[in-house]
């Protein structure tokens, strides 16, 4: 036993074999928000660190309806620019975040994608187009904000878009309605994140929440094609609640079970990775 003990070979085999072992069991479980650091820039606005360069914020805001709400996005960092994925609530916790961003880690937020077109996911608009940041979005959110009276994103797409940060590559795809009629999702292939938003459900979401203005018949349709999509994404993120791997979109698949009756949904073919 001795000897094995002092047999650099053998040592250096037990790390490598835990290291492959820690490496499967990551990809199997995927991430959860207790592997994260976590700071809080003021009582309604904190960052949660879930690799070298992504961000989870946090934002909070008191509702009518649903009384103090966390809302999620993301931030993702290349050298000192960065893509942000959803806005917080509103302008002046938006100004908050970019602040810090510039101020703590030197970084300058150049590209803004909503979700959809909701106040958690585009409240913040107004004040980063007043800091000329570019801002992009499905057609679909930039038709409905103009019908509501809402300040639109700039540049629209369809279906898919691909954006380069630095030498990292963003994808945002529309697979169809959800939790609204305009939602689309996120995926950074260099993190294997998927920002899902609000379409997928905290592991802790009893239901499907607020589906006011989404298409409880589609939905189904549209996670399933989501779970065909990326059945390699380590890091899922909801719009809500804590953030973790792929079971959070098999959640969704069980709540939309239990709310439908319903059971298995042909999928047509993978959109191009």
């Amino acid at each position: 036993m001795n000897d094995f003990k002092s047999n650099p070979h053998r040592q250096l085999y037990l790390k490598w074999l835990f290291m492959i072992l820690l490496t499967g069991l990551i990809q199997y479980s995927g991430f959860s928000q207790s592997d994260s650091h976590k700071i809080k820039i003021s009582r309604d606005l904190e960052l949660i660190q879930i690799s070298n360069d992504a961000w989870v914020h946090v934002s909070y805001f008191e509702t009518k309806n649903y009384g103090r709400v966390g809302a999620n996005g993301l931030v993702f960092i290349d050298g000192h620019k960065a893509f942000l994925f959803d806005s917080p609530w509103n302008d002046s916790l938006t100004r908050d975040l970019v602040s810090w961003l510039a101020d703590s880690l030197k970084t300058e937020v150049v590209g803004f994608i909503p979700n959809h077109w909701h106040d958690d996911c585009m409240g913040g608009l107004g004040y980063l187009h007043r800091q000329k940041i570019e801002s992009y979005a499905n057609q679909m959110t930039i038709d409905i904000s103009q019908t509501k009276g809402l300040e639109p994103p700039k540049h629209g797409f369809k279906d898919t878009l691909e954006l380069a940060l630095g030498d990292k590559i963003v994808k945002c795809y529309y697979f169809g309605p959800a939790h609204n009629l305009d939602n689309i999702v996120v995926w950074i292939p260099s993190e294997q994140i998927l920002f899902a938003g609000c379409m997928v459900k905290s592991l802790n979401s009893t239901d499907l929440g607020n589906i006011a203005d989404g298409d409880l018949l589609a939905y189904p349709q549209t996670i399933a094609r989501l779970i065909y999509q990326f059945p390699n994404a380590k890091i899922v993120i909801p719009g809500h609640g804590p953030f973790g791997g792929l079971d959070l979109v098999h959640h969704t698949r069980d709540l939309l079970t239990k709310s439908n009756n319903w059971k298995n949904t042909s999928v047509p073919g993978r959109i191009g990775k």
